[in-house]
């Protein structure tokens, strides 16, 4: 079986220093000394001066809005994870949904000025893929008209933007440290700020408000993470070059054999250095997108509608058409991409996806049922099928 993706995992032997300090010490939380070590290693690795480990990527979010006080209408995209709306409404808040741009799929920094309101009071984009938005129009739009610009930056550890961080960027960025991501610690996330000020507030709000051990500054709630997800991040850190350098390869590798697929891919902005954190690939049709996907499934390799459905469909919004943002959801699916992830399988990938455009392929009702084609077959379906041109 080929998942969608595959958590890196450290050797045990490296993970395991780690448990038995935090045996020794018996501090599992509270701000222990893994995830203060955690913190500060982030801080040089990315470059930064301002962050906090937090318990998810959600909460990331919610933290955000609450510290920045926001209420009313905040703009926000339709392509996203669910999270990225979820997060407005669970904070009181009302999504303006934008139309993204048909080429890099992160919101249409053209549209959003026509969807500001006495009410609106922020800007929350999604660096879709890792693919930095288009931060100086976006911030030069939050600055017109007084708004916060807060980033969902989930997928986009390792990505820069004209040479820093794109962490570094808007009034807030939050992140996703959950399995998924090409970085993780099991469960966490972080936000980002280049105010002081905001981060000792956040400080606050992600534990209880407390000011001493019987004293609260401000309202606050259980936001940390803990000595053992702290852990797990010390021993990714070590090895987040080498996941970085060998998602590129693979990446480059997909482009390399997909180039002549009846797809296309993402445009990725000029101004960054990405991080190579998902293969998307929209198809030029919603069936050519489903029959890749049902042949792929046979075989045992598992894609995903990476997003579906457009957020400005859920049943908790008021919904809206996005006429870009609806096409894309419909031809869109990430591929297979992980570090342990071996170029003779990304091959098959690329041949079924090849053989299924190139022979029109439908799958026999029985074959549907088994659920399972061997990866010899597929190849001896293909010559024989080549053999009758």
């Amino acid at each position: 079986m080929i998942p969608v993706t595959k958590p890196f995992l450290p050797r045990e032997d490296e993970f395991k220093e780690y448990l038995d300090s935090i045996w020794e010490r018996q501090w599992l939380t509270n701000n222990g000394p893994l995830l203060n070590d955690f913190e500060l290693k982030l801080k040089e690795y990315l470059g930064i001066r301002h962050l906090l480990y937090v318990c998810n990527g959600t909460f990331a979010l919610q933290l955000a809005i609450k510290a920045l006080e926001l209420k009313g209408e905040i703009i926000t995209t339709p392509f996203s994870y669910v999270a990225t709306t979820s997060s407005i409404v669970w904070e009181g808040c009302e999504p303006v949904y934008v139309d993204i741009d048909p080429e890099t799929f992160n919101i249409d920094p053209t549209k959003i000025e026509a969807a500001i309101t006495p009410k609106t009071s922020a800007i929350l984009a999604t660096h879709v893929y890792g693919n930095p938005c288009d931060i100086d129009a976006i911030q030069q739009i939050a600055n017109r008209y007084g708004l916060k610009v807060i980033y969902d930056a989930a997928h986009c550890f390792g990505t820069m933007y004209k040479n820093k961080s794109v962490f570094e960027y808007g009034d807030i960025s939050a992140t996703s440290f959950h399995s998924t991501k090409l970085f993780h610690t099991i469960e966490g996330g972080a936000v980002f700020t280049r105010d002081p000020d905001l981060l000792k507030k956040m400080l606050y709000l992600r534990n209880f408000g407390h000011n001493g051990p019987e004293e609260f500054a401000s309202l606050g709630v259980n936001g940390k993470n803990c000595e053992f997800h702290a852990a797990m991040g010390l021993c990714n850190l070590k090895h987040v070059d080498e996941i970085l350098a060998q998602r590129k390869l693979l990446s480059e590798h997909y482009f390399t054999r997909l180039k002549n697929i009846n797809a296309r891919f993402p445009k990725l902005n000029q101004n960054k250095d990405y991080n190579y954190a998902y293969f998307p690939v929209l198809f030029d049709t919603e069936e050519l997108r489903i029959k890749c996907m049902e042949q792929l499934e046979l075989a045992k390799i598992y894609c995903r509608r990476y997003f579906s459905p457009a957020l400005s469909t859920l049943p908790y919004v008021k919904q809206v058409k996005m006429p870009v943002c609806d096409d894309v959801v419909k031809r869109i699916s990430c591929l297979p991409l992980y570090h342990s992830l071996t170029f003779p399988d990304l091959d098959m990938i690329c041949r079924i996806i090849e053989r299924t455009q190139n022979y029109n392929i439908t799958i026999p009702t029985e074959q549907k049922n088994f659920g399972v084609i061997i990866a010899d077959k597929i190849e001896t379906e293909i010559n024989d099928l080549k053999s009758l041109k």
